[in-house]
């Protein structure tokens, strides 16, 4: 069944298109939480991974974060019913005491393994008890004897409890001269105490009779009744009340609805199932797991008791670089090194939010201020992360924090920090067998500003080799993915870190005018030449944020 406490997890995720801060950040900050905090936290990533984090994960023996695209809230965050599934074989009667007892009207119906085969509702119950002339309803439903007994309450004298009723009507036997007329071989007759009745039900090939009121058998009818294949039943109810329960032991699953079935699956969006809901006259709905496996039912008042996802963001906070469906969860803390952006919460957080050059330094202080030990494989991850984002401490954003934590952390991660950052950032490099969209989106960042809306890619590169492959690649997607991508300007930043100048590639009617006033710089090629410029958010995002902002003024 669907384990409640993954509605009490605490997402810690990063950006899209996450790069190697986001996604080392994220694991390291729900270690230190789930180490001194209470609560479950679970590192998240909000998109594919690049080549240099797997490089990083890899080496430090970290499995990659679980992905998750989408924040809204879906149905593992509402309090599902754990009602558990019922076997088709199940009397009518006993489905019907079960609804009453469980103040439920619908039950589901599974197999062994907990795979769905149908509802049974209280109106599907009522429709099948008011069949009153379907006499065939026992031998139709294949009932079995064991239901028989337990409905009438019965002992059954001679016959296999295990056994089932194949085919012939039902009678009530009131006498040898009207069981002449209706009984057929393999029939199950009602009859009372009247020697003659039972009798006459065994002669005529009746597969079962059964004897109300406790009425005795004598011993010659029970012999007649094993040599003739008869099945005997007794109970104390009398003839009117047997007839009417023992219709009720057929099993639900001959009259559940089985085909078409209106199904949930745990990460079904809550909108989507209350939209489904109010076209449907049903009161609880089936929900499936991961797996395809029921784990319970929801109804429309279970959506009114939703819990919102629980979410730390790390490494950025802007809307616009958010997982979709922010808005709709609960934003408890934000970690980050950015400037600060777009992102509004419900309530008051914990906002962290230091001018160094990685989010991993700000993490490695929460360590050492909660005097907290760090493990080598998460030194190992918050170092890369540094490395990263400070591409070896040549980016104009590197701190002394960051330096100082660097030394420390690859210490701890017993790593040499040249050695190491070279094959980091050569794993990164490679663009063996990617296509030109991969490598734009792998580190590519969304901003509005103003009344302009842009995205602002990146990509480091150690050999002039891949520097000039990975210019190749863009330059030739990036005026069609601008126009798929609903963007005003698209830009692309290819940084050399030996060379620490980048070459810019654009696309947008405004994009060249907005890169020569900011920068004083004309194309050349369809590009522009920036010396000495490798920081995105320090020394590109500024002048174009300023000069985006000016055509914005009336």
């Amino acid at each position: 069944m669907f384990d409640t406490a993954r509605q009490r997890v605490i997402r810690v995720i990063g950006h899209k298109n996450p790069d190697t801060d986001s996604i080392c950040s994220a694991i390291a900050y729900a270690w230190l939480k789930n180490h001194t905090d209470e609560g479950t936290y679970e590192p998240r990533r909000a998109g594919d991974i690049s080549r240099e984090t797997a490089f990083v994960l890899n080496h430090f023996g970290v499995d990659v974060p679980r992905l998750s695209v989408d924040m809204r809230p879906n149905i593992s965050n509402i309090d599902i019913r754990q009602e558990p599934g019922v076997d088709g074989g199940m009397s009518m009667r006993k489905a019907w005491q079960r609804m009453n007892e469980r103040h439920i009207d619908t039950l589901v119906i599974t197999d062994e393994d907990n795979n769905l085969e149908g509802l049974i509702s209280v109106k599907d119950i009522a429709n099948a008890n008011m069949e009153i002339f379907n006499t065939s309803v026992l031998g139709d439903a294949r009932t079995s004897y064991s239901n028989i007994l337990e409905v009438l309450d019965g002992k059954m004298l001679i016959g296999d409890p295990d056994g089932f009723v194949t085919g012939g009507n039902l009678h009530v036997g009131t006498s040898p001269e009207a069981m002449a007329e209706l009984v057929k071989p393999g029939d199950v007759v009602m009859v009372s105490n009247r020697y003659e009745a039972q009798m006459c039900a065994i002669d005529y090939g009746a597969q079962c009779i059964v004897v109300c009121m406790d009425a005795a058998v004598p011993d010659i009818l029970l012999k007649r009744a094993k040599d003739s294949g008869c099945t005997v039943i007794t109970t104390h109810y009398d003839t009117y009340a047997a007839s009417r329960l023992i219709t009720m032991a057929a099993p639900i699953g001959h009259f559940c609805v089985s085909k078409d079935l209106v199904t949930f699956h745990l990460n079904t969006p809550i909108e989507e199932a209350r939209r489904v809901m109010a076209s449907l006259r049903h009161r609880y709905f089936p929900i499936l797991d991961e797996e395809g496996k029921y784990c319970g039912v929801v109804s429309r008042r279970n959506l009114l008791n939703m819990h919102r996802k629980k979410v730390i963001i790390v490494d950025h906070n802007e809307m616009s670089q958010a997982v979709d469906g922010l808005s709709e969860a609960e934003v408890l803390e934000i970690i980050d090194h950015h400037r600060i952006g777009t992102m509004e919460t419900s309530g008051p957080v914990y906002f962290r939010n230091e001018p160094v050059g990685c989010t991993s330094t700000i993490i490695y202080s929460m360590f050492r201020e909660k005097n907290v030990e760090i493990p080598k494989k998460i030194a190992g991850l918050m170092l890369s992360a540094i490395l990263s984002d400070t591409m070896m401490f040549h980016s104009p954003t590197c701190t002394m924090f960051d330096k100082a934590a660097a030394q420390d952390l690859a210490s701890i991660a017993g790593e040499n920090i040249n050695e190491y950052g070279t094959k980091m950032f050569e794993a990164g490099e490679d663009l063996t067998g990617r296509t030109a969209e991969d490598v734009l989106y792998t580190d590519f960042k969304e901003f509005a500003i103003g009344k302009f809306t842009i995205a602002v890619g990146q990509g480091f590169y150690m050999s002039r080799k891949a520097y000039d492959c990975a210019t190749g690649l863009i330059s030739g997607i990036l005026e069609n993915e601008l126009e798929h991508s609903g963007k005003d300007m698209l830009f692309y930043l290819v940084t050399s870190i030996p060379d620490q100048s980048s070459r810019l590639l654009y696309a947008g009617k405004y994009a060249g005018e907005v890169i020569f006033e900011a920068f004083g710089k004309k194309s050349e090629n369809g590009m522009v030449i920036l010396d000495g410029v490798v920081s995105r958010k320090k020394q590109f995002i500024p002048p174009v944020r300023e000069r985006l902002l000016a055509r914005t003024e009336p």
